[in-house]
């Protein structure tokens, strides 16, 4: 059983930024990674960013050198970082993490979301 908790989602103008958290419990263990992923009515989730370790990360063409995705391991939280935000990146924010059994069966847990509003 795991819980994800986003945090951080506001309302800013264009060219500011936010900062997203995402505080997991519970039994966490053989992580194949974790990242971020955002939705718009009318439009499926889409990633955002993903980080399947520290040194390998991937991130959508439309937020690279915009975004990052960070972990502090010690506190099992996942940040990320918004920088240059544009109207077009408002949408509800999710947290999610994928676990992995002995098996190799996949666990996917999502956070609740948190809305990111972009307007002037």
């Amino acid at each position: 059983q795991v819980q994800l908790v986003e945090s951080g989602g506001g309302l800013v103008q264009p060219g500011e930024s936010l900062r997203l958290s995402c505080a997991a419990s519970g039994s966490i263990s053989s992580i194949n990674g974790m990242g971020w992923y955002r939705q718009t009515p009318g439009k499926e989730r889409e990633l955002v960013a993903f980080s399947i370790s520290a040194s390998s990360t991937n991130y959508a063409n439309s937020v690279k050198g915009r975004f990052t995705i960070s972990r502090d391991n010690a506190k099992n939280t996942l940040f990320l970082q918004m920088n240059s935000l544009r109207p077009e990146d408002t949408a509800v924010y999710y947290c999610y993490v994928q676990l992995r059994d002995f098996l190799n069966k996949h666990y996917d847990y999502w956070g609740q979301g948190t809305q990111v509003t972009v307007s002037s």
